[in-house]
This record gives structure tokens, C-alpha cells and sequence, in this order.
């Protein structure tokens, strides 16, 4: 929050600014580095941008139209159909509640874990500091493997349990780190004020330091949603018996990899009507997953915009330094 002396700053510097912009004068080679620039980062951003905008467009528009190959640049005959007819895929909603409660609990526990956890590699008094931070950082570049951590998780009873998404992921050693490097920015005096007045590790944490640390606690949250929704190989590997548990990606991968096999095995031997037929189908098929990719990118795409900000200030003030 600015004070007011900060704001009558910016206002003085703004009208500075208007005042004299006229007298600011720019070299031909300056104008050709902005035009370069925009133009290059203008390019990369609409090459960025048009997949999701195609997808999109294909999934509001008519499907005849769309299984014409007419869809291209803007939407035609425009309809929510497709997203109506989500409802009619087997297991879909309940698929969309496991994810987003997943992503939601997923997140909130390992910000939590790695705030309290960062805050106390920061304590030269923690119990054989140094050790636990060695350990900690080798977790990073080595584990057993895939079979071993199965292994392991069937023995704790976590397979075909809703709990596999959550446990493993808690405890990130990279968010941790990145957070000890932020926390560390901090000015200690300010520890050192509270301590005077009697306060507790505890209390220090809650009242100032996870206040002050949320720039670096909402970037970690950002790496862990995306992380949560986008998951769907531990829900391959981990709920083979319990389909209520699949996660949406792992619905969508199964429907991707079960129509594109039927396609090929179907298209053989067929005549030419029969084909035609087909290839309709195979394109309302498309479009459907078209519709099933909206919609499992659309929450994260409206989520980040919003923590953009905070995004940009602590991946750079928490960044590891050597």
C-alpha cells in the first residue's frame, strides 16, 4: 500500500513526464529497435495465442461447418451446443470435481508446508540446519523410481485413494527453497523487534512473515495448480480400480486415445459412403475434443491473469541465488 508522500511522488513524476515528453528525442536506431521489438514479441504472442483461439472458435461454431474446414479465423453459426453435450460424457462431472478439489487442497497444503518449511531453513538455531537442507536439496536430483514409489504408496494403502494426489505432492523441495531465498530478503531487524516484545517463532511467522512473503507464496501456488490440474500420469498409474477418482486429463487422455484407435481400425475396408459417414463422426468426435481441451484449459488460463503480479515480483526476489 503506497503512502502519501509516495502517491504526490508518482503524481509530480507523471506530470514531469507530461511536460517534457516533448523533449525527449529518439535516434532513427531507436526507432528501429521499438518496431523490431514490438514486432517480434507481437509475433510470438499471436503464435501463442491463436491455438487456444482456434480450438475455441471450432467448439462455438456449427459442427458442419467446422467438419467442412470452414472454421478458421472467427466463429460461424454460433453455438453452445457442444459444451451442453459435455454433460452426456460418462463420468465427465464428477472427473471436473476431483480435479478441481484436487488442484484446490493439492495447493493450499504445499504452500502452507513450504512457507513453514522455508521459514525454518532460514533459522541457524533449527536442529542440524545444514543436514536437513543437503537432504533436502538431493531429493531434487535423485529419487528411487517409479516402480519402488508405486511400491511404496500400495503398501500405505494410498492406491485407488483420493489421498495419493495430495501426500506426495506437499512437500516440494523447489518451493521451499525459493521461499528460504525470499524470506532471507527480508530485514531481519524486523525479527529481531518482535523478539524484543516476546514474540514466538510461531507468532513471528503468522503476524510477519507469511504477510510479507506473499509475492513468493502466490508464485509457488501458480506451480502448484498448474501442476494439480494438468496431472493425469498418477492417475493413470494410481487409480486403475477406481474410475470415480480419475482425474478430467486422464478422461480426456483415454477419450483422445480411444477414438483415435477406433478411427484407424474402422477406416479400413470401408466404401466410400460408409467413409463419409465416418469421417462426419470422426469430426463431431473432434470437435468434442476440442470442447473437453477448453475446458480443461479455460480455469487456468482465467486463474493466471490474476496472479500475474505477484508472479513476476517473487519469482525474481525469490530466485535461487549462487
Amino acid at each position: 500500500m503506497k503512502t502519501k508522500q509516495e502517491k504526490l511522488d508518482a503524481k509530480a513524476e507523471k506530470k514531469y513526464y507530461k511536460t517534457h515528453k516533448n523533449f525527449i528525442k529518439m535516434t532513427w536506431k531507436d526507432v528501429l529497435f521499438y518496431v523490431i521489438d514490438y514486432l517480434v514479441f507481437g509475433v510470438f504472442t499471436i503464435s501463442c495465442f491463436f491455438p487456444f483461439y482456434y480450438i475455441f472458435i471450432n467448439t462455438v461454431s456449427d459442427n458442419a461447418l467446422v467438419s467442412a474446414g470452414k472454421i478458421n479465423f472467427y466463429p460461424q453459426g454460433f453455438t453452445l451446443a457442444n459444451y451442453i453435450a459435455l454433460g452426456n460424457v460418462s463420468d465427465l462431472g464428477t472427473a471436473f470435481i476431483v480435479t478441481i478439489t484436487r488442484t484446490i487442497l493439492g495447493t493450499v497444503l504445499m504452500v502452507i508446508a513450504s512457507a513453514i518449511c522455508g521459514y525454518l531453513m532460514t533459522k541457524n538455531d533449527m536442529w542440524h540446519k545444514k543436514f536437513w537442507y543437503r537432504f533436502l536439496v538431493i531429493t531434487m536430483y535423485f529419487n528411487a523410481g517409479l516402480i519402488p514409489a508405486y511400491t511404496n504408496l500400495l503398501m500405505l494403502g494410498l492406491t485407488d485413494n483420493f489421498l495419493v494426489y495430495i501426500i506426495p505432492a506437499i512437500v516440494q523441495p523447489y518451493n521451499i527453497i525459493l521461499v528460504k531465498t525470499y524470506i532471507e530478503s527480508i530485514p531481519s531487524e524486523l525479527e529481531e523487534s518482535a523478539f524484543i516484545d516476546g514474540a514466538s517463532y510461531s507468532k513471528i511467522f503468522m503476524k510477519i512473515i507469511w504477510p510479507l512473503s506473499k509475492p513468493i507464496l502466490a508464485t509457488i501456488a501458480i506451480f502448484g495448480a498448474v501442476g494439480h490440474w494438468n496431472s493425469f500420469t498418477d492417475s493413470i498409474i494410481y487409480m486403475q480400480n477406481n474410475t470415480g477418482l480419475q482425474t478430467l486429463q486422464h478422461k480426456l487422455y483415454t477419450w483422445l486415445n480411444t477414438t483415435s484407435n477406433l478411427g484407424q481400425l474402422f477406416s479400413q475396408g470401408m466404401s466410400s459412403t460408409e467413409a463419409a459417414r465416418f469421417n462426419q463422426q470422426q469430426a463431431s468426435v473432434k470437435v468434442i475434443k476440442y470442447t473437453i481441451s477448453m475446458v480443461t484449459v479455460l480455469p487456468i488460463l482465467v486463474v493466471y491473469p490474476w496472479m500475474q503480479r505477484y508472479f513476476e515480483k517473487g519469482i525474481m526476489l525469490g530466485a535461487v541465488k549462487g
